[in-house]
């Protein structure tokens, strides 16, 4: 298991920590929470420009302005609204359970948080290398779900438990083909380490296997809670959901960490699909690395942004449909023929007979599934029809 400390610079770290007489022991652990303390201070002020960002995004859609007084831009206005919030006065409704009412908000930022431990970054720049980095990510991300059950559950507030009850029914429903597309990276690369999975692709694995990038953002945009798949905050019906009870920077807590969290999952989708921090260069400077990773995170972003403000809302019943009728088995089936695919055409591994039957394979696959869906719905169709009641007179 590789970490920060294989790296020049934490090395050089400890060594001028061991050097002012420090035990190597203890100048491993002070460069370890340095470490720490940097990768969440500037997850934290990354944090902060994505609300600048996602106005942005919102007003270029809604045909607006967006933030534009304070600063250049408008930059400044996330700082404004740091101070609001902050400042705010902090309430408590009636007959809350105030230790769950306050570490609700702490665990959902820090299971955003403690995602950010095993992202390769660059070559040389990540946290902990772990061999099943992809376990990691899916026991850490569920942090989340239990956070939104206790923030709904101690507010004391029927508004607030419907929409937690909706939500982690969304999120424990919707995680079954998010982990099965994030198999499909893991048979490909042969690893369930991050980091392996991204020197792997030597090309990229949306080119490979499309349809498992197209479930994944799917499942992941309904796990983020956003639209289509936002009934956590059907305003119509449950006003804001699981913290509608929060003010000030508890309620501070939760936009940040879903802002951070949609991130995030841009970072699954540049690591997963898009070949992580490689690029023409990242092996030589590891700075590229880190440039290629944040743009491709950023595209990720932006694609989901694109999603929550182009669909409508769909309905509770239609959205379980879509998942256990459709994306589940559709997901399992993936899963299988990409695994049987790849047994077939591993002599051609590393060649362009390898990429491009991946490729044909998947396309084949999406054409079929498409055909039985179309004859599905002309087949319900048909049985609609066939039922109308006759007019009068035989009409």
């Amino acid at each position: 298991m590789d970490s920060f400390f294989s790296n020049p610079v934490t090395d050089w770290l400890s060594g001028v920590f061991t050097g002012w007489g420090m035990n190597p022991d203890a100048a491993h652990v002070l460069t370890a929470f340095i470490a720490i303390l940097l990768l969440i201070t500037v997850v934290m002020v990354l944090d902060i420009f994505l609300v600048w960002t996602e106005r942005k995004i919102v007003a270029r859609f809604q045909d607006r302005i967006g933030p534009n007084r304070l600063g250049p831009f408008g930059l400044i206005q996330p700082f404004a609204d740091i101070i609001k919030l902050i400042i705010k006065e902090n309430i408590y409704p009636k007959g809350v359970d105030k230790i769950v009412y306050n570490l609700a908000p702490v665990i959902m930022m820090m299971s955003v948080l403690l995602l950010w431990a095993v992202f390769p970054l660059s070559p040389i720049l990540f946290g902990v290398d772990l061999n099943v980095g992809v376990l990691y990510l899916i026991g850490v991300g569920s942090l989340g779900t239990l956070s939104i059950i206790m923030a709904g559950w101690s507010s004391n507030n029927k508004y607030a438990l419907l929409g937690a009850f909706r939500q982690v029914a969304v999120m424990i429903s919707y995680e079954i083909p998010m982990v099965v597309a994030l198999l499909i990276p893991t048979i490909l690369s042969g690893s369930m380490g991050i980091n392996d999975i991204v020197w792997a692709q030597d090309v990229w694995y949306i080119v490979l296997v499309p349809l498992g990038f197209i479930l994944f953002l799917i499942s992941a945009t309904a796990e983020l809670g956003r639209a289509p798949f936002d009934l956590t905050e059907a305003e119509s019906e449950l006003i804001a959901g699981h913290h509608i009870e929060y003010s000030g920077m508890k309620f501070g807590l939760f936009y940040a960490s879903e802002l951070l969290h949609t991130f995030t999952f841009g970072g699954f989708i540049a690591a997963f699909f898009f070949g992580g921090w490689r690029g023409p260069g990242a092996e030589t400077y590891p700075i590229l690395g880190l440039f290629y990773f944040l743009i491709k995170a950023t595209i990720g972003y932006w694609l989901f942004g694109w999603i929550k403000y182009t669909l409508p809302r769909i309905r509770i019943d239609k959205m379980m449909d879509l998942n256990w009728k459709f994306l589940v088995p559709f997901s399992f089936a993936l899963l299988v023929f990409v695994a049987l695919t790849n047994a077939l055409l591993a002599d051609f591994v590393g060649s362009w007979i390898y990429w491009v039957g991946m490729l044909l394979s998947n396309l084949l696959f999406g054409w079929v599934t498409m055909e039985i869906l179309r004859r599905r719905a002309r087949g319900e169709r048909e049985k609609v029809e066939g039922v109308q009641p006759v007019a009068e007179g035989g009409h």
